[in-house]
């Protein structure tokens, strides 16, 4: 079963050009380790591996960065213990409708607004903090850059002992943000993120299996050249260094809309999608490499009208008011800037209280000491009258 299973996925008409067979490629002179599609099977432990070496670096390295550069959490105000509400919370939805908070007031005979500043609260506690930001960043960045050089080293010898690993290593490491995108923090692009994450890795394998790793290596160089940059804007944004993290991010901006939307299409899929015609018939591999190049320059756009709308307000403001593309956390930002708002309002309405109990303190005193002074005048004025 698994040989026949073997033999229908790996058929020379899906995968290669007319006229070209596995046999063919195996007989290849001078070219090293030629790719194989039995070698992708090490990517899924290495993947595993990618998990915990992350686990380790965030905690030896990661958090004490972020120390060092001053990374700090926001108190959040913990919810009060409710059970109703916090089944509710679990079981049904993070946000209720009107409705729901009727009925919800009416079994825990609550307010409506009590009820709406618990589920704020309790949005909030399920929140990552900065720090966790950070090390995610971090993570990232130094996986990024690594790639980044192997990738440039890799071009001198394709399909060589390092180019091998460095596409193992692509192919794992994005397996491993696959596998732990339920665990890393949701922003607004999650959803483009996982189809980012599923494209990327069918590319890399087939371009491998099919030994186009020429083109596959650009695509990855291309995309990890403003993914350093982006990462390490992340990481001085949670920081607090707000010139250093501006300043970089105009040089993000830059990188990628060059890399994403000048020389992807112009090169990368022009060349796949025209010039290779002059070489061979199309063929299903030629049609669904295709189909995924094109499916990562849709997501290049998308991201880059985000980009676009920060750099519109920079150009005004002076200053990156909001990460539109992944900063922003897609469900709880405005929960807390409005407990915030509420924060600040309890404690100017606290103040204010205190200045005017102050002052009717005050005025009752002189009052007292007025009626005090007063009998003190009218008893005086009768003695010498007497």
């Amino acid at each position: 079963m698994e040989a026949l299973l073997n033999d229908w996925l790996w058929q020379e008409e899906y995968w290669l050009p007319p006229g070209i067979s596995w046999k063919d490629m195996d007989a290849v002179e001078g070219e090293g380790h030629l790719p194989r599609p039995r070698d992708l099977i090490y990517t899924f432990p290495l993947a595993l591996s990618f998990i915990a070496l992350r686990y380790v670096f965030e905690r030896l390295v990661a958090i004490p960065l972020s120390r060092l550069l001053g990374v700090k959490d926001r108190i959040r105000v913990r919810a009060p213990l409710v059970p109703k509400l916090e089944a509710f919370y679990k079981q049904n939805s993070r946000q209720p409708t009107q409705s729901e908070i009727i009925s919800l007031e009416k079994q825990c005979g609550l307010s409506q607004r009590n009820i709406q500043s618990w589920f704020r609260h309790r949005r909030n506690q399920d929140r990552p903090n900065n720090t966790k930001k950070f090390c995610e960043a971090s993570w990232r960045f130094v996986f990024y850059i690594t790639a980044f050089c192997g990738g440039l080293a890799s071009l001198i010898n394709l399909v060589a002992r390092p180019h091998y690993w460095y596409y193992m290593l692509e192919m794992a490491f994005y397996l491993s943000l696959l596998f732990s995108v339920s665990v890393d923090v949701k922003r607004k692009d999650f959803k483009e993120q996982v189809v980012h994450h599923i494209a990327t890795i069918l590319l890399i394998g087939f371009s491998y299996c099919a030994n186009y790793v020429r083109v596959g290596t650009l695509v990855m160089l291309l995309h990890d050249s403003s993914d350093v940059l982006l990462e390490s804007a992340k990481m001085l944004h949670y920081a607090v260094w707000t010139t250093t993290c501006d300043s970089l991010f105009v040089v993000f901006a830059l990188v990628f809309l060059v890399t994403r939307l000048v020389v992807f299409p112009s090169r990368v899929v022009h060349t796949t999608l025209v010039v290779s015609l002059d070489f061979f018939q199309p063929f299903f591999g030629y049609y669904f490499f295709n189909a995924l190049l094109l499916v990562l320059q849709a997501l290049h756009i998308f991201w880059a009208y985000l980009i676009l709308r920060m750099v519109y307000k920079f150009a005004f403001s002076g200053k990156v008011e909001r990460d539109e593309r992944s900063d922003a956390d897609s469900e709880v930002d405005e929960d807390e800037e409005q407990d915030h708002e509420e924060d600040e309002g309890e404690c100017s309405w606290q103040q204010r209280n205190g200045t005017i109990n102050s002052k009717l303190a005050s005025l009752a005193n002189n009052c007292v000491l007025n009626n005090l002074t007063n009998q003190r005048n009218i008893n005086s004025r009768l003695r010498k009258t007497r």
